[in-house]
Formats: structure tokens, C-alpha cells, sequence
């Protein structure tokens, strides 16, 4: 059954103002006037009464003859958890006030309700929409049959409508262990944005289990919500076995779905997908999905949908389709109608209390004219509902004028199935961003709206409460306040699990309709790097480690947690490398270097970490989940570049494009040195798009490869373009042409030097793009020679190469007058040398000697001491280091030597 909604932290209060966590008001003090924001979905009106009811021990509820079962048991329910002791049901109003009477139904269900709205002065739903509903509460004279004092009426169009008051006085009414407590009066006009409102379980990939399928029917009921499409692929017996009928275990499990559907005033639609097999033409065909419906019918469905998605429609299934249809997008749509036509007059039409058919066309994701949509306009029965994704698989936006083109072009009124939060196509992450991107006055232009959920069902009722509150009321929507009051009620009141709800899904808000990547820690990072307090962002960092462990122990929903495990534990990690990374950055800048490289030396393990958990999903197939991507493994890449400044090493190379970036696949990742990681547009390239690298400043520079594409995306490469570079990023000079290749070499004229290099768009293209790796070569700012000569696998190179991540490791120990010689292209002004070793490496025992002059005399500046030496430079300026070592002793290790300007 229903449970009290807990009170939404900040924005949205229960009990008519009173949080079932608070104190009752002190005696005498009026209750606080109940608002808008009290329930949600949110109401069209609240208005405020000058008086007031009281939760007595025994509450009155006048049913009528037929009273609605589940609008009856929630109301009940919502009483008792006020604190009613007694709920004594009467058919008829009782001849005298002995408590608080609660009125349930609307006049035609219940003709008391009408005397007692017309007591409280509160007009009743006569002339609302279908689900609407008049709620009222307050204190009236006796009159017209009624006894007066204290009462609540819960009047609904129909019984969804009665239903409906019910669910909203469930959240109006205080949680309360005792009677006594008052309430304000208050008057509730409600009704729907569109007809249908709901989820479409329709997408691959791991399955909703039954239980969660259960669950997630009454979550719709709470919500206002009236339809669930059973369309999940994982069903053979909707696709690959349309024809067979279900085993009777399976049946009946469907069966204890529809009656959970229907105790909760939800349609149970059943879609069946028979276009993989089918042939249009076939009779026998035509008997098979009407023989499938009505096994359905005969345990209580009474909605059709007949989805023909994610199908070829130029490859016939039989050759009689082809002989009576032809061929073409047309052919595709006259034979989809004709079959559709069969199903809705041989078994629609012909069962009385059947809702309209629901289809799905093969061309589902646009408005564009075609022969295959003009075929459908025009054969399709109009009473058909056509099922629209908008502009897009998945619609970053949705808007008015599509809707009508979209009905326009189809012909038929339109039902969407908007593809949030599915995350069957991103399967690394979970998608816990609120329903945005949806223009105010949809709902109006269409049937209803279905949202098409993640394969985590629990974590799905984030999205799918701001659905609810966005297809009932758009005009009021803001999906800010709507987000936060899911937070908190899935939280269940608790605050600390609501902040940690925040914080959790804050790092993993970013999607198609939401493309900003953790907001709120975003917002936090900036403010740091523009001067901000340490200590902000670190509470903001340790709310985020913090907020796993806090969920696991006290979120209620506990299958939210088991869902959510790997991105659970992935964001703890990620809370815990960060956090190093802004200890690491802030050592530095208190000039403990020492510990700066301590914590340095423990990211890429922690980050290793951090990107480790596994998701089993679609196939079985394992991938690695992904968390707050572009914010917080950016956040460690900027901590990394920063503490590589404190050590003067030089710059990185760093990427940069003026496309927009897809689903966390940032443009950093076609500079990090991993072929298996990509920068990946949103769109399109158009002529002059770019994607560049800065080398942090002028260097000379050779070989420039471009490595683009990848496995599954083999056509997502800049198909025209040109490589050029620049000294200042404003004067470019091409390097070389290309076309009609994903992987680009060229070398640079010897001598050339330049800061940046980009690959430039020079034609339009409908394909995006993929870039695994940009990697400029070029003439090194340093040189090591000497010895000992490197191991295998390691290089002298690495010991001044201005990457922590690489180092020199010398294949034996020193030998007597043995040295390692760094030298510079050019002096360094310097005040300080640095020089970098592995924690652990043994301590190979060195004398540090500097020169400021390429042929000057060599000077010591002192000996090498722990995995962080830092030495003043004699003579302010640097143009070569050398490290003698002494002979024998340990194998030399170094990472990397940093000279710190003056």
C-alpha cells in the first residue's frame, strides 16, 4: 500500500506545512496554510481557508453504495497515519458531527460529497477533465443533510479522479502516532496536463525483475501516473515467440502485474512486437496476434500496443508481402496499416471496454515526410495512437511545433515514448537527472506521455517523478524542485540521506536532456580554481566519499542500493582520489613538496580504482561504470597539471575543440596518451569545426598523428579536413590536406615550431567524431645522456620528460665516476631544482651539480635526499643538472627533474 510521502527538504513540506518529523505547532498557534508545493505532482490550485480541521480518534468516512477499493484503502491509511484511532465507514452522511467526517467520491459516486462542498462554500468537479478532482478541508454549519463541524471531501471526476484526492491527502495529513493534531482548511482544484502519464518498460538489456516491476506500479499510483507499457525485449514471448503463448507460471506473473496495475488505477498496456517475423499479409498471422491478445485480455488487460521499432521495413518476411504490397517505404507502410486495421476491428473494436490501440512506427524518431509516414496517415484507423520519441532516439529537446508535426505528419494523435532515463544505449552509467529539455504546453499538444526507464527500476523513480510532475502540471513544472522532492522522498524524510541522494546524483545528472555533468560539484571546482576556500570544495568532496556509505545504511529503498553498487562504490573512490588531488594541490602551495609528491604518487592507483567497478549488462557483457565524468577525473587532471606547475615541470599537451562533447567522452581524452579512450561530438562537424592541441607553449615540432574513429563507429571521423599550426593560436598555417580517412599522419618541415596544432573541418558532414589520440612530435627541450644505461622497458629519456607518470630505472648500480647528465635547449631561470623519485626506489646515493651556462663549470648544489629532493639553485639560472653518483650502492630510479623559476 501507499506510505506517507516524507517531507521534501527545502522546498517541499507536508502536513499542511508540518513535516512528520516536527513538533506539533504549541497550543493555539493556527497550522500553517497547506501550497502548492505540498504535493506533487503539483496541483492547478490551492487556496487557503481561514479555518481548520482536527485528526480526531475516530474519523467518519461517508463511502456512498460503491466506493472505490483503492481510493478507499488510501484514504483509510492516510487517516490512521494522522493519528485516527477509529475510521467507522458509513454509506450516508451521518445525522450529527461526532469528529472529523470524511466525504469519499465524487456527487454521481457519492451524493453526500456534493452537500458537503456545498457546506464548506468549495465548488465541486463538475466540468473537470477526466482524473480530475476537488479536495477540501475545513469547518461548515450544518446544511443541506450534512452534520457540519470538521470535514474532508475527496470528490474526483471519476473513480481516478477520487483516487487521486486520496493520494493527494496522504500527503497533506501529518504523520502522527496521536490524534489532535490540526490541520488548515484548504481547497484543491486539480485535473491532468494530457491523458496518459506513464513509463514504457521497453528497453534492452538486464530485465526488471518481477518484484521491481510490482514496485514500480505502485510508485505510479502515488504518482498520478496512469500507464505502464509491459514491452521489455528481454520477453521472447513478445518478439522472437509472438506467436506461442505464454507458459501459465509466466501468465500468471502477468496477471499479478495487471492486478497491482489496477489497484492503483494504472492501465497495463500489452505491447507485442511482432515485426521480426511477421508477415503482413498472412490471415494466420492476423489470428495469431489476436489469439496472444485476448490469452491477455482473459486475466484483466484491456490496452493493446503493437510496437514495429528496431525492424528493417525494406526486407519482407515472406514473399506474399512483396507481391501485395510492392516495395519501398510505402509498400512498408500500407502493409504495417493493414495488419494494425485487422487487429483494431476484429479485436479492439470488438471488446467492449478495450482502450484504443497503441503503435509504434518504424520511422519513430523524427517529423520528416516520407512515403512510409504518408502511407500510415492516411491508411491507419484514426482512433490508432502512434507512439513519437521526437527528434531523436533521444530527444535532447521537445517542443510544441514538433508535436504538431509530428501529428501532422502521422496523422494520428500522438503518444510519446521519451526515451528518459533509459540507459540501455550508456549502460556505464545511471542517468538521475531530472526531466528537462520538454517545452511548457506538450502535455496539451499530445495523448500522453511515456518515459521509457533505466534497467535499474529503483533508480529510475528519480526521472520518473519529475515525468509525473511534468505531465500533470507543466505550467508549474521547474524540474529543480521537482528533482529535490524525489531526492527526499526517496530519501525518506531522512536529511542525511537526502544530502547524500544529492550528492550521489548530482555525479551522475549529466545526459542527453541534461548535458551538465555534476552541476552542483562543478559549480564547487570553479569556485576553488577562481581563488575559492579549500575547505568548501573538500566538504563538497567528502559529501561525495561519504555519500555511498550513508546511503547503504540508511536509504529505505534498499533495492536502490543493490541496483546502484558498482556506481555506489565507484563515486566513494572517486570522493577519495579528489580529495586527495586538493590535499595534493594544496600541500604545494604550502610549500610541503615533500607531501605534495606523497599524495601524488597515490592518484593513479586511486583513479585506477575509482575506474574499476563492473556493470554486467547488456549480453552479459561487463563494462566499467562511469561517475561525474568530465568533472571529477578532469578535477585530478587540472590537481595534476597544478602540482606539475609547483615542480616546474613543463605543460602537457591539452585538447580543445568547438564541437560539443557526448556522454562524458571529453575532448582531455584524445591527449591522455590511451587509445582505448576517445573524444566523441554530440553531433556533426561542420565546415570549420576543429579540435586542436596546445602544447603549452612554442616548441618546435615533427610528426602530428590523428587517430580517429573506433570500433562500432567506424565512420566517425573528420571525412575533409586540413592539419595546421600557429605560434599564437590566431595565424595558422596548413601542415597537410586529407579526405576520406580515420587515421592522418604528417611531419612537419624541419625547424618548424609552433604551440598549437588543430584538424579542421573543410566540408559539412553527417557523421561525428571520434578522436582516440592527437599526438604532436617534436625536437625535446631536453637531453639526458650518461648512465647507468636504462633497464628494459625504460628510457634515459623518462628521467626529464616532464611526466610523472614515466621514469628512468637504471639496469644496474652506478659505477665509480658514472653520471646522468640533463641538459636544457635553453637556460632556465631558476631559484630551485627539484628532483623526483618513486616512494619506495631504493636510495641511490648522488651528488646534485648544476651549471647556469651550456659550457659553464659545474656547481654543486647538494645531494640527493628521500623520493623528493629540493635544492636552491647557486648561480639563479639553469642549463644543465647532473647526478653523480656515487659507485656502487643501489640502482638509480628517477622520475623526473623540475626546475622552479625565479
Amino acid at each position: 500500500m501507499p506510505v506517507p510521502r516524507p517531507a521534501v527538504v527545502g522546498a517541499v513540506l507536508l502536513a499542511l506545512g508540518l513535516s512528520p518529523l516536527a513538533v506539533p505547532p504549541a497550543a493555539g498557534a493556527p497550522p500553517k496554510p497547506a501550497a502548492a508545493g505540498d504535493i506533487s505532482p503539483t496541483p492547478r490550485s490551492v487556496e487557503a481557508r481561514g479555518d481548520s480541521v482536527t485528526v480526531t480518534s475516530t474519523v467518519t468516512l461517508v463511502t456512498g453504495s460503491e466506493p472505490d477499493g483503492p481510493a478507499l484503502a488510501v484514504a483509510e491509511k492516510a487517516l490512521r497515519d494522522a493519528g485516527a484511532e477509529d475510521v467507522r465507514r458509513t454509506g450516508t452522511a451521518p445525522a450529527e458531527s461526532r469528529g472529523l467526517t470524511v466525504y469519499l467520491g465524487g456527487p454521481d459516486a457519492n451524493p453526500a460529497s456534493a452537500a458537503a462542498l456545498g457546506a464548506l462554500g468549495v465548488e465541486g468537479p463538475a466540468g473537470l477533465p477526466a482524473d480530475g478532482y476537488v479536495l477540501a478541508a475545513g469547518t461548515a454549519e450544518p446544511a443541506g443533510g450534512t452534520p457540519g463541524g470538521d470535514g474532508i471531501v475527496l470528490a474526483g471526476t471519476d473513480a481516478t479522479g477520487t483516487y487521486y484526492a486520496a493520494q493527494s491527502l496522504r500527503q497533506l495529513l501529518p504523520h502522527r502516532d496521536s490524534p489532535g493534531t490540526r490541520v488548515a482548511g484548504t481547497a484543491v482544484r486539480d485535473w491532468p496536463g494530457t491523458g496518459w502519464r506513464g513509463a514504457i518498460e521497453g528497453f534492452y538489456g538486464v530485465p526488471w525483475s518481477h518484484e521491481s516491476r510490482l514496485d514500480q506500479l505502485s510508485f505510479y499510483g502515488e504518482h498520478k501516473m496512469n500507464i505502464y507499457v509491459y514491452s521489455p525485449k528481454d520477453d521472447p514471448y513478445l518478439r522472437e515467440r509472438w506467436r506461442e503463448p505464454y507458459p501459465p507460471d509466466e501468465l500468471a506473473r502477468i496477471a499479478e502485474l495487471v492486478e497491482r496495475a489496477r489497484a492503483n488505477h494504472v492501465e497495463f498496456t500489452y505491447a507485442l512486437s511482432p515485426g521480426l517475423s511477421v508477415c503482413y499479409s498472412s490471415d494466420a498471422d492476423v489470428q495469431a496476434l489476436n489469439d496472444k491478445f485476448q490469452t491477455l485480455w482473459d486475466i484483466g488487460v484491456r490496452t493493446f500496443a503493437v510496437p514495429l521499432d528496431d525492424i528493417s521495413y525494406t526486407d519482407w518476411n515472406c514473399a506474399a508481402d512483396e507481391e501485395r504490397f510492392g516495395t519501398g517505404g510505402g509498400a512498408a507502410g500500407a502493409a504495417q496499416a493493414h495488419l494494425l486495421n485487422r487487429v483494431n476491428r476484429e479485436f479492439v473494436r470488438t471488446h467492449d471496454g478495450a482502450e484504443p490501440l497503441q503503435m509504434v512506427p518504424t520511422e519513430y524518431y523524427n517529423t520528416t515526410p516520407s512515403p512510409y509516414k504518408k502511407a500510415l496517415a492516411e491508411q491507419l484507423d484514426e482512433d490508432v495512437l502512434v507512439e513519437w520519441t521526437g527528434i531523436g532516439v533521444v530527444a535532447p529537446v521537445m517542443t510544441v511545433a514538433q508535436a504538431r508535426d509530428a501529428r501532422e505528419v502521422f496523422g494520428h494523435p500522438i503518444l510519446t515514448w521519451d526515451n528518459y532515463p533509459v540507459n540501455d544505449y550508456a549502460q556505464d552509467r545511471l542517468l538521475l537527472g531530472p526531466f528537462n529539455g520538454r517545452e511548457k504546453g506538450l502535455p496539451g499538444e499530445l495523448a500522453g506521455i511515456t518515459a521509457n526507464p533505466m534497467n535499474q527500476a529503483a533508480a529510475s523513480k528519480i526521472a520518473l517523478y519529475t515525468v509525473a510532475d511534468f505531465a500533470w502540471n507543466d505550467a508549474a513544472y521547474d524540474p529543480q524542485a521537482s528533482w529535490a522532492g524525489a531526492l527526499a522522498e526517496l530519501a525518506g524524510g531522512d536529511r542525511r540521506a537526502t544530502a547524500a541522494l544529492r550528492a550521489f546524483a548530482d555525479a551522475s545528472y549529466g545526459s542527453a536532456l541534461n548535458p551538465g555533468q555534476a552541476p552542483a560539484l562543478s559549480a564547487a571546482i570553479d569556485a576553488y580554481w577562481d581563488g575559492g576556500d579549500e575547505d568548501a570544495l573538500d566538504d563538497a568532496l567528502a559529501a561525495l566519499e561519504a555519500a555511498p556509505g550513508v546511503l547503504r545504511d540508511r536509504l529505505p529503498d534498499r533495492a536502490f542500493v543493490e541496483e546502484s553498487g558498482p556506481w555506489l562504490d565507484s563515486t566513494r573512490d572517486w570522493g577519495t582520489a579528489t580529495r586527495t588531488a586538493l590535499k595534493m594541490v594544496e600541500a604545494a602551495r604550502d610549500g610541503d613538496g615533500d607531501r605534495a609528491w606523497q599524495l601524488r604518487q597515490r592518484l593513479p592507483e586511486l583513479v585506477e580504482q575509482a575506474r574499476s567497478h563492473i556493470y554486467t549488462g547488456l549480453g552479459g557483457r561487463e563494462v566499467k561504470v562511469v561517475v561525474g565524468d568530465g568533472v571529477l577525473d578532469a578535477f585530478v587532471a587540472d590537481a595534476a597539471a597544478a602540482h606539475d606547475r609547483s615542480l616546474g615541470l613543463p605543460p602537457r599537451p591539452k585538447g580543445a575543440t568547438d564541437l560539443g562533447t557526448y556522454q562524458g567522452n571529453t575532448v582531455d581524452r584524445m591527449t591522455d596518451g590511451d587509445d582505448s579512450t576517445f573524444f566523441w561530438s554530440d553531433g556533426a562537424p561542420r565546415t570549420g569545426s576543429w579540435v586542436s592541441v596546445d602544447l603549452g607553449g612554442e616548441r618546435e615540432i615533427g610528426a602530428v598523428t590523428l587517430a580517429m574513429a573506433k570500433s562500432g563507429s567506424q565512420n566517425d571521423y573528420l571525412q575533409q579536413g586540413v592539419l595546421e599550426y600557429s605560434a599564437d593560436g590566431g595565424t595558422w598555417t596548413e601542415l597537410a590536406a586529407f579526405s576520406g580517412t580515420p587515421d592522418v599522419e604528417a611531419a612537419a618541415p624541419e625547424g618548424t615550431k609552433a604551440r598549437y596544432v588543430r584538424a579542421r573541418s573543410t566540408a559539412a558532414q553527417s557523421n561525428w567524431l571520434v578522436v582516440r589520440e592527437f599526438t604532436v612530435a617534436g625536437g625535446a627541450s631536453t637531453t639526458v645522456s650518461g648512465g647507468p644505461p636504462a633497464a628494459e622497458g625504460s628510457t634515459l629519456a623518462a628521467a626529464a620528460d616532464g611526466n610523472t607518470a614515466s621514469g628512468y630505472r637504471a639496469a644496474r648500480a652506478p659505477q665509480a665516476g658514472e653520471a646522468l647528465d640533463i641538459g636544457f635547449a635553453e637556460p632556465r631561470a631558476a631559484e630551485s631544482l627539484i628532483v623526483l623519485r618513486p616512494q619506495a626506489a631504493p636510495n641511490a646515493q648522488a651528488t646534485v651539480r648544476v651549471r647556469n651556462e651550456p659550457d659553464g663549470p659545474w656547481r654543486t648544489a647538494g645531494r640527493l635526499a628521500g623520493a623528493y629532493t629540493e635544492l636552491r639553485v647557486p648561480g639563479g639560472a639553469v642549463a644543465g643538472v647532473r647526478l653523480q653518483w656515487s659507485g656502487g650502492g643501489a640502482v638509480p630510479e628517477i622520475t623526473d627533474v623540475g626546475v622552479v623559476g625565479g
